[in-house]
């Protein structure tokens, strides 16, 4: 597993990288042209996360939403920002795209756990902790079983799963599993959480009730 991870994975994510991000150029470009127009010369939606071993990164995205905001300067709600070409981005995943670049830089991976934000690190258990010991991955075992439809302790359980019995022939089966989702769009949510409260709001209400 050790000659898996250190040397065929990170090998078969560059390369992987490499050639969709040369097979995807024509609509990568096209689409940073009309996002560039749409959010007023901003395409990019960059956020910082965390990554193997608790390193934070820049993650980057296709920009989907507007930055609007209502009379007393507070973000308006997701669906009330999310452009036309935003949906469409996310409908189909294109706003993943350029995190091709981060798996180019080495921050991330096809496969394995999604890099969440680092002001969840406080909240982890020491199990739910060791979803860093592997890259983080543009899609991941949690993602092909629920995606945001589950509970972040359940995301956390796949997580951990993924990193005690990461293999080749189980990032193939995720591999799949990803195509078939998107083909289906399948568990598809507006972002990784939009749909449910942050983990460290949720862990704070808990927190709240055993007092």
């Amino acid at each position: 597993m050790n000659f898996y991870l250190k040397i065929i994975k990170p090998t078969f994510d560059f390369l992987a990288a490499l050639v969709g991000l040369l097979m995807l150029s024509p609509v990568f470009l096209s689409l940073i042209i009309i996002l560039t127009v749409t959010n007023k010369g901003e395409p990019f939606f960059k956020q910082k996360r965390t990554g193997k071993n608790g390193k934070i990164f820049t993650i980057l995205k296709l920009k989907t939403m507007t930055d609007k905001t209502d009379d007393q300067g507070v973000l308006l709600p997701e669906m009330e920002r999310i452009t036309t070409i935003g949906n469409i981005c996310r409908k189909f995943s294109l706003d993943e795209i350029p995190q091709l670049i981060n798996i180019l830089k080495g921050d991330m991976s096809l496969i394995g756990p999604r890099p969440l934000l680092p002001r969840y690190l406080p909240y982890y258990s020491k199990e739910q902790n060791r979803r860093h010991e592997v890259m983080p991955g543009i899609t991941g075992w949690a993602q092909i079983n629920g995606r945001n439809t589950i509970t972040w302790e359940k995301r956390f359980d796949y997580d951990v799963y993924y990193v005690d019995h990461v293999s080749f022939f189980f990032d193939l089966k995720i591999l799949w599993g990803t195509f078939h989702k998107l083909i289906k769009r399948d568990d598809v949510n507006y972002s990784e959480t939009s749909e449910m409260p942050g983990f460290d709001l949720m862990s704070k209400k808990k927190g709240e009730k055993n007092l």
